[in-house]
């Protein structure tokens, strides 16, 4: 495994990153998190979002999609993700009005953007709480086409 303190494990790709996430233990996920490069793996992952977005799967859909990411101080990062004409884009700017907001951990974060674990899961177990409109939350998890791990 990779050494999380000198490498940017979301570099690798989706596929790569994926099976880094699945690999790591909990505690290396925290220590990545929690380290000087977690910036660069959180712009990494959002960067690489619209790559896995399935338009196909969205069509006449215009959603924005805040992104609430925890961290170890007890403070968010934000991200803000728009869905229109079969496009999805990000940006750590929040400027619209949100149908849906995510709000979770780190290491869910890695977990849920990667494929190793459901949404649904998260938020019977409570790691993940959303708020907005129902019928997006239940339709945003098959949004995207994380690679199989």
């Amino acid at each position: 495994m990779m050494s999380v303190d000198q490498d940017n494990p979301a570099a690798l790709g989706p596929l790569g990153f994926g099976r880094f996430v699945k690999a790591a233990s909990t505690a290396q996920l925290e220590a990545l998190m929690g380290g000087a490069r977690r910036t660069d793996v959180i712009e990494e992952v959002f960067r690489r979002m619209p790559e896995v977005f399935r338009a196909d799967r969205a069509a006449g859909l215009r959603a924005v999609v805040h992104w609430r990411i925890g961290r170890a101080d007890g403070g968010d990062d934000h991200y803000e993700m728009v869905i229109s004409d079969g496009t999805c884009t990000v940006s750590p700017t929040r400027i619209g009005t949100p149908q849906l907001t995510l709000t979770l951990g780190a290491v869910d974060f890695l977990r849920l953007v990667t494929g190793n674990v459901h949404a649904v899961l998260l938020i019977m177990r409570g790691r993940m709480r959303t708020t907005g409109d129902l019928a997006l939350t239940a339709r945003f998890p098959s949004l995207f086409d994380p690679p199989k791990v």
